[in-house]
């Protein structure tokens, strides 16, 4: 009887330990049936890409340690159009974010005394686009070896968003007088908006450890994806005024003086980076996971997963002006498995 008892008891344990394995933790979500999209690869051979944007259909392309911004063209052609002045790379800085706004490149970059923000004419015809001379639109937001944050985007209403890391500072990340650690809300020549949340201050949201990832839907709601510590990654919807938690509380704490995030997952399962809002869903692309994760927006608990392990790192994701989702692989940033024709930008014919 002992005999039985224990065997029923093994295999109870054994029944209890694969149903937790099966269970997401609070807050993670179970792959969902969205169909993988179809691929294409657009460009190859590039070097640590960090970001893609588009000025008048023509993609361009930022790289982290080379300082370089690339021009892509039809034909798979990989152009060079300027060498950034100035970037200071190592780590995980160097040319990082860019963005695209009234016919001027905006770039987000690492320099020697801070990350910085400039902005140059675009100038040309494709094929041969050119840059004009830098103007500063905005300086002196700490930079490290690590937690640059880097990612720059227009918002809806015009004004420039900037997502700033801690830069190792986990603390300045609760302070609303420094400028780490921060979501930062600037006009497009780098003044304060009066609308700011906080009077005289860039400073939109705070509370981050290193956000990465900022898109927008199609009613105006603000969603970023953040790197968390040891724990949990994170979706949050972004709020004027919104303080993230970061460093008292790493993902879904239930804490009333901090906004949760809406999905945390395991850092080996994501390190998201660049997002983007196509149509009905929420894409983002993930370093250390090697896949898209799929989130829908009227279910924002839950996702589908693209490519898992398929093509390795992914670092950016945008919305082509065709509808598109074109995403960037990170292969050769010094963390990857580069394969032959690393790094590649892919395009995706998506339903």
């Amino acid at each position: 009887m002992a005999m039985r008892r224990g065997g029923m008891l093994a295999a109870m344990t054994v029944a209890m330990l694969a149903l937790a394995a099966c269970t997401p933790q609070p807050g993670s979500a179970p792959a969902g049936n969205d169909p993988e999209p179809s691929s294409e690869v657009v460009a190859e051979g590039l070097e640590a890409p960090w970001s893609i944007v588009f000025h008048d259909g023509i993609p361009l392309v930022s790289e982290r340690d080379s300082g370089r911004v690339l021009e892509l063209g039809d034909d798979g052609a990989v152009r060079e159009v300027a060498v950034i002045d100035g970037v200071a790379g190592g780590g995980e800085g160097g040319l990082l974010g860019l963005a695209v706004h009234g016919g001027d490149l905006y770039t987000y970059f690492t320099a020697a005394d801070g990350n910085r923000i400039e902005s140059r004419e675009i100038l040309g015809d494709p094929g041969a686009l050119a840059l004009g001379p830098p103007t500063t639109v905005f300086d002196g937001i700490p930079s490290a070896g690590t937690h640059n944050g880097g990612r720059i985007a227009f918002g809806p209403d015009g004004m420039l968003y900037v997502t700033a890391g801690d830069a190792g500072d986990r603390d300045s990340a609760q302070d609303r007088d420094a400028l780490s650690g921060k979501i930062l809300r600037l006009t497009p020549d780098g003044d304060v908006p009066d609308d700011n949340p906080f009077d005289g201050s860039p400073v939109y949201s705070y509370g981050h450890r290193n956000p990465q990832g900022i898109a927008w839907d199609a009613a105006g709601t603000m969603y970023a994806s953040e790197f968390g510590q040891d724990t949990w990654d994170e979706l949050n919807v972004i709020e004027a005024g919104g303080n993230y938690g970061w460093p008292a509380v790493e993902g879904i704490a239930g804490d009333e003086d901090y906004i949760d995030p809406v999905q945390q997952w395991a850092p080996s399962d994501a390190s998201p980076s660049g997002i983007a809002v196509l149509g009905d869903r929420i894409v983002i692309a993930n370093l250390r996971g090697e896949r898209l994760r799929v989130v829908p927006l009227d279910d924002l608990a839950t996702s589908s997963e693209w490519f898992r392990g398929e093509v390795g790192r992914l670092r950016d994701a945008v919305v082509a002006p065709d509808g598109s989702l074109w995403i960037v692989t990170n292969n050769t940033d010094g963390r990857g498995d580069p394969a032959d024709g690393d790094d590649r930008i892919l395009r995706l014919d998506v339903g």
